[in-house]
């Protein structure tokens, strides 16, 4: 982990002296939770196959993030089908 400068210093000491207070209303707290519930729910199952090759690249990348290759093809299929996944050559030029 790189350095703190002495901004970030003073912020992450303010926060631990309890200077800090959530600006989340109970409204906007419980929409979120309902999203979180219904994002996190799995109740269908679909069977894919994918060539050897790729499902050793997958299930490698999957160890490094630290979570199981059927996880991270989930999460990369909802980051598509909502948007949120953008190719890297077009995040570079949107820079």
């Amino acid at each position: 982990m790189s350095e703190l400068d002495q901004e970030e210093v003073d912020v992450l000491e303010s926060f631990e002296r309890g200077e800090w207070r959530s600006v989340l209303t109970d409204e906007e707290r419980a929409r979120l939770q309902a999203a979180a519930r219904s994002a996190g729910v799995k109740d269908r199952r679909v069977n894919i196959r994918f060539s050897s090759g790729d499902l050793l690249d997958i299930q490698a990348r999957a160890l490094a993030e630290g979570m199981p290759y059927q996880t991270l093809i989930s999460s990369v299929m909802h980051k598509y089908v909502t948007g949120r996944l953008v190719e890297q050559g077009d995040q570079e030029r949107a820079a």
